[in-house]
Order: structure tokens, then C-alpha cells, then sequence
């Protein structure tokens, strides 16, 4: 009798080892099958939503990709949970490699437009370079207001600035030339010719002080 019931506590405790084992198991597939599954959903989120929230984005994957390999050993099929673990990991870095280069693109793209607004007005050039808006009425103004905000943060900009302002100044120079021909005012274009003669060489001196700024730089 006692023999059968130390038989039968055997059978029990082995069985709770069976149960205990199988649950870790299935819970560290559903781990793995969650990290999979969300790396499938993270590239069907539209580009515009995932840079807004990016750092939510990774910071999910981060943990769901931990749990992964936490699981990973409690599996049995150790090989084949590695190779779909690895095929989504691959998969997000491709991803992650591309939201980032995004990212940065959209992060210049917006500082350029800030000085566009800072240089000319807000919203009054895009990235189109169209000053239709500017008149035989207005342009001294424009050219003085630009300038003027050169001038007061020459200091600050980098040469990949003074390049873009380079473009903008040859834009509006561009507009002034058929401005010109609509009945710009003999005194308006003396004082625009003075503004050019001010921009040009705090055009040169600044880009090429940047220049050596960035080369310093990258030397340390």
C-alpha cells in the first residue's frame, strides 16, 4: 500500500515537472511569436505616423525583441525559433536603417525652411525658391530684411547655410532681375546695389570661416 502510494505521489510530481515545463514552453512561444508579429505590423504603419512616433516604435521593439530571447530558451525547436527570430530581426534593421535616414532627411528639410521663414517671412518661400510675390513695390524690403537677418546670425550658420543661402540670395537676384523691367525705381535699385556690395563679402569671409570651423572639427 505505501509502496503504491510513493508510486502514485512519483507520478503526480512528475506530472506538475510536465505541466510546469509545458507552459514554459508555450509561453515562450508566444513571446517569440509576438516579436514576430510585431515587426510585421511596425512595416505596415504608414512613414508619416512611424517618424512621429518613433521612439514608442522602438522602444516597443526593443522590449518585445528582450522577451524573445529570454524565451528562446525554453524552446524546444531551438533552430527554427533562431532562424525566424533572426529573419525578423533583419527585417526591422532594414527598417529601422530607412526610418532613420528619414528622419534626419525631414530634420533638414524643416531647419532649411526655418531660415527660408527666418530670411524672408513665414512661409513666404518653400522649397520651390518662387518669389512671385516679390514686386517693384516690395523688393527693397526683401533684400533688407535678408541681409540684415545674414548679417545678424552669420556667426551661427554652418557652410552647408551659407550654401543654401547662396541659393536663396541668386533666387532673389533672379526675381530682380525682372522686377527691373516692371518699374523698380532708379533710388530703390542704388540702395538694392549697396545691399550686394555688403552681402558679398560676408558671403565669402563667413562660408569660408565655416569651412575651417568644420575641418577643425573633424580633426579632433
Amino acid at each position: 500500500m505505501k509502496k503504491r502510494n510513493l508510486l502514485l505521489g512519483i507520478a503526480i510530481i512528475a506530472l506538475g515537472f510536465t505541466a510546469c515545463k509545458s507552459e514554459k514552453e508555450t509561453q515562450a512561444e508566444k513571446s517569440v511569436e509576438t516579436y514576430i508579429v510585431y515587426v510585421d505590423s511596425v512595416g505596415n504603419i504608414a512613414p508619416s505616423d512611424a517618424m512621429v512616433n518613433w521612439e514608442t516604435i522602438d522602444a516597443s521593439y526593443q522590449l518585445k525583441f528582450s522577451d524573445a530571447e529570454i524565451a528562446f530558451e525554453n524552446l524546444k525547436e531551438k533552430e527554427k525559433a533562431q532562424e525566424r527570430i533572426n529573419a525578423s530581426k533583419a527585417k526591422y534593421e532594414t527598417f529601422k536603417i530607412q526610418m532613420e535616414a528619414d528622419i534626419q532627411a525631414a530634420a533638414r528639410a524643416n531647419a532649411k525652411q526655418q531660415m527660408r521663414n527666418t530670411l524672408f517671412g513665414e512661409a513666404k518661400i518653400s522649397e520651390d525658391m518662387n518669389f512671385s510675390w516679390v514686386n517693384k513695390d516690395n523688393i527693397l524690403g526683401v533684400y533688407q530684411k535678408f541681409i540684415q537677418t545674414v548679417d545678424n546670425n552669420k556667426d551661427s550658420y554652418s557652410r552647408e547655410d551659407w550654401d543654401e543661402i547662396k541659393l536663396m540670395y541668386e533666387a532673389l537676384d533672379s526675381r530682380k532681375n525682372t522686377v527691373e523691367n516692371e518699374g523698380l525705381t532708379a533710388s530703390d535699385n542704388r540702395k538694392i546695389a549697396g545691399l550686394k556690395l555688403k552681402f558679398a563679402p560676408m558671403y565669402t569671409f563667413n562660408r569660408i570661416g565655416a569651412k575651417s570651423d568644420e575641418m577643425e572639427k573633424a580633426k579632433q
